[in-house]
């Protein structure tokens, strides 16, 4: 059942389409939108803000909602498009750029484009702060002893009725809470392989995964992604003749291409795994940022072997700083615990209880619920803006269904890396193409940000960006 903004901005849209509705014609207020449907300011807010998403309405500052110019007017641009190359073994080579990028991004002095987070705005702190008052007042004295390496077994069983509520079961003896989305792949990496082994990876791929196969001295077999996804032809042969035994995969929402794969992709996948006996190790750390009501299924969801471990945490929906994650295992895996439970540093007590709260009263879900529109919202205002910013310049940009990564692919001419430094001397973040994957191939492309509200300095800093383009690009062309 569609909620109350869906059906109030599908009536808008139909006026807009119908002429009833002209272009640049303002829009009633918010209060008064909810007074004649006889709904929450709030529901009016969400039901402009999914239009504003769609490009049927814009927002002027201080001047309020008016309707966008006929559709085929919006702002369009081009997929990225990378280069095929062959997989073969091979070592991360620039540990050292990718540790100093990796620091440099999370720097919370300058303009946040580069560490992919969400707005401190859009947690839900005085939700999380009852739960974990309410968690502290509801727990036992063992709750304040040294608590079980696996997990406690409150947030265990709150994680899979949550998922179970999204359409697949995950069994509370299978989950392993860790400190994160990172740790609990850096112990899976390290219980399934040992040091030179290869691991399969998609590329462009976040720059954070590679700098960990590089710290734990794992080769990657990388194979080609776009803004589609990626040809499971390429990854077939990779588990068939590379010798890898493991692959590292993002299939809802990938960090930075934001391609979401199908059903039958990741049916196929997990039916590869098992014929191929190759583990997948499944980062679905951005499958609750989609701009859907419904959650897309992982991978996991047709694994019938145990032959995909189901990774995750909540810094990407909930907070980059509430540090809870899982990592979820088959039977099949039993023989390994030792050695699991050995690498996998317990959690804090407290936090697990206060999220198993937020998730048991329902808060966490409504959170999910209005975060959705406000980031699709979002991350098309982003576009939109970094199009017209750059109109002067041949960019393609990525247009992701969640998550709030956006891909820039440049001219040739324009080295990311150049940029990346003249950025960090203006005070602002972002992170270059060439940490994503190897042999310099995404040189000329960029990664941002679009987890913050588009404020006016942020708009300042994409629009300096775009002038230094052109400025390279000049030179190139005197050159």
């Amino acid at each position: 059942m569609a909620f109350q903004y869906q059906v109030l901005a599908e009536q808008i849209a139909d006026k807009i389409k119908q002429g009833e509705l002209e272009a640049e014609q303002r829009l009633i207020s918010l209060r008064q939108c909810a007074e004649q449907q006889n709904v929450s300011i709030n529901t009016v807010k969400k039901c402009y803000e999914l239009l504003e998403a769609q490009g049927l309405i814009f927002v002027k500052n201080k001047s309020g909602y008016f309707v966008s110019a006929e559709k085929s007017e919006v702002q369009h641009t081009q997929c990225p498009t990378h280069p095929d190359f062959q997989s073969q073994p091979r070592d991360v080579s620039n540990l050292e750029l990718q540790i100093k990028i990796q620091e440099a991004s999370i720097n919370n002095k300058l303009i946040q484009l580069g560490a992919i987070q969400i707005s401190p705005h859009l947690v839900p702190t005085e939700a999380l702060r009852r739960s974990i008052q309410r968690a502290l007042k509801h727990s036992k004295p063992e709750d304040f002893l040294y608590s079980d390496k696996q997990g406690h077994i409150r947030l265990r069983e709150a994680l899979s009725e949550h998922w179970a509520e999204d359409g697949f079961y995950i069994g509370k003896d299978d989950i392993y809470i860790s400190n994160g989305c990172m740790p609990a792949l850096s112990v899976m990496i390290q219980s399934l392989t040992e040091i030179g082994d290869s691991i399969i990876v998609p590329t462009p791929n976040f720059n954070g995964q590679l700098q960990l196969l590089a710290t734990l001295k794992r080769k990657i077999v990388e194979i080609p992604a776009d803004t589609h996804g990626f040809d499971l032809a390429r990854l077939e042969q990779a588990m068939q003749s590379s010798g890898a035994k493991v692959c590292l995969l993002t299939v809802n929402y990938q960090n930075p291409l934001g391609f979401c794969l199908s059903n039958a992709q990741k049916e196929k996948i997990a039916q590869l795994a098992a014929q191929y006996q190759c583990y997948v190790i499944e980062d679905d750390i951005y499958a609750e940022c989609s701009f859907s009501l419904k959650r897309p299924l992982p991978i996991q969801y047709w694994d019938r072997q145990g032959y995909v471990i189901f990774c995750g945490s909540v810094s990407k929906s909930l907070s980059p700083a509430y540090r809870v994650g899982w990592f979820c295992i088959h039977s099949r895996l039993q023989h390994l615990r030792a050695k699991i439970m050995m690498l996998n540093v317990s959690v804090n007590t407290p936090l697990q209880l206060g999220l198993a709260d937020l998730i048991y009263s329902r808060a966490y879900r409504e959170h999910l619920t209005s975060l959705k529109p406000i980031l699709m919202a979002q991350v098309e205002q982003y576009r939109q803006f970094v199009m017209t910013a750059f109109h002067q310049v041949e960019i393609r940009l990525n247009q992701p269904s969640g998550g709030y990564a956006l891909w820039i692919q440049l001219p040739a001419q324009i080295d990311g890396l150049e940029m990346y430094h003249f950025a960090q001397q203006q005070g602002i973040n972002i992170v270059p193409g060439e940490v994503f994957g190897e042999d310099g191939r995404y040189k000329n492309c960029i990664r941002l940000n679009a987890g913050h509200e588009l404020s006016d300095e942020i708009r300042d800093a994409i629009v300096l960006l775009a002038d230094w383009s052109r400025e390279q690009l000049t030179s190139a062309q005197v050159a």
